[in-house]
């Protein structure tokens, strides 16, 4: 048998100490990601693609998921895991899935948001991207993780809304006169129809192409690119381009689940939300024109026409106007200073 001697020992235990300290300077230095363990992130969308939003939905949790580094992992839910608006937001809310958005409905859930969506105030796509992505939307970012524990991840929209119906082409206000619409449940909505001279139906998206079906409502307001997502030209003859809403949303992340990411992380997550919301947009607006939607809905066998823009608008400021103003004076001006 071999005996060490003492001063071999000596040696073989100092190799063995410095091998170990060098094993623990080496974790200390490994990147950030790699120290956290990877963390799934729920998220939820009420519909699937090829709506707009969830075609930019799909490609972000994609992006965010071939970081493998990141320690992240956004498990997308279209149309399937949770079906309205306020299931979602009350489920970010509470934390039971991480990343969501109330759709149509932000301004339900955001009352916030509802000076937005008065008739006619926000006039064109340039005008409202300069206000989400500027001291505006920086503002209610604040607001929300203050009030109601969400970061707001990004502002996107579904565009400028229109009439679909089944009984007669819109093109001036004395169209909508007796016309049964759905609204979303947010006031805002049902003024403007009210006030514009139709008969605003307060109803969940999810009841809508029933109701049209059986003549409960005689039609409703979309976008252009939720028209072909959702379908609403198999329950409806006619689209009136009346540009009357801006539909603006977010997409937003429990603040708790936000906060206990690493920076790296939430600079992932929102260099990918702002790539969305420029897809979400340039989908959006590529089909709202009068002749893109011809091309589109005319061969599903809906007419659609031109309104009179500027009449409706006039009723628009006649009726729904004041109450609004008075009740977001402070906004109100902001929103119309803002020029582009």
């Amino acid at each position: 048998m071999i005996r060490n001697s003492p001063s071999t020992t000596r040696r073989r235990l100092l190799q063995r100490a410095v091998g170990g300290l060098a094993g623990i300077l080496a974790i200390r230095r490994a990147p950030a990601f790699s120290e956290t363990a990877a963390k799934k992130l729920v998220m939820a969308h009420i519909v699937a693609p090829p709506e707009s939003s969830a075609v930019a939905f799909v490609e972000m949790a994609g992006a965010v998921n071939k970081q493998g580094s990141s320690g992240l992992e956004i498990e997308f839910h279209a149309g399937t895991l949770l079906t309205k608006e306020l299931e979602v937001i009350n489920a970010v809310k509470s934390g039971n899935i991480a990343i969501g958005d109330p759709g149509g409905a932000a301004a339900t859930v955001f009352p916030e948001m509802g000076v937005f969506l008065v008739p006619y105030l926000v006039k064109s796509y340039d005008q409202a991207y300069k206000i989400f992505n500027g001291a505006i939307g920086d503002r209610l970012d604040r607001q929300f993780q203050d009030k109601y524990k969400l970061k707001v991840l990004c502002f996107y929209d579904y565009g400028f809304r229109h009439f679909w119906n089944n009984r007669r082409p819109i093109a001036a206000p004395k169209d909508l006169r007796g016309l049964k619409l759905r609204v979303q449940p947010a006031k805002v909505f049902a003024d403007t129809i009210n006030g514009l001279g139709g008969v605003a139906v307060p109803m969940a998206w999810g009841e809508v192409i029933p109701a049209a079906q059986q003549g409960v409502i005689d039609g409703a307001d979309l976008p252009i690119v939720n028209i072909l997502a959702l379908k609403a030209y198999e329950v409806s003859k006619y689209c009136s381009m009346t540009y009357h809403n801006y539909g603006p949303t977010a997409l937003v992340i429990n603040l708790d689940i936000w906060n206990g990411l690493a920076p790296a992380q939430q600079n992932l997550l929102l260099d990918a939300s702002r790539t969305a919301q420029e897809r979400i947009r340039r989908l959006t607006e590529s089909v709202d024109t009068v002749e893109k939607a011809k091309e589109l809905l005319e061969p599903k066998g809906m007419t659609v026409n031109t309104a009179d823009v500027e009449a409706f608008q006039k009723i628009a400021q006649e009726k729904v106007w004041p109450a609004y103003q008075k009740e977001y004076s402070e906004i109100w001006d902001e929103i119309v200073a803002t020029k582009v």
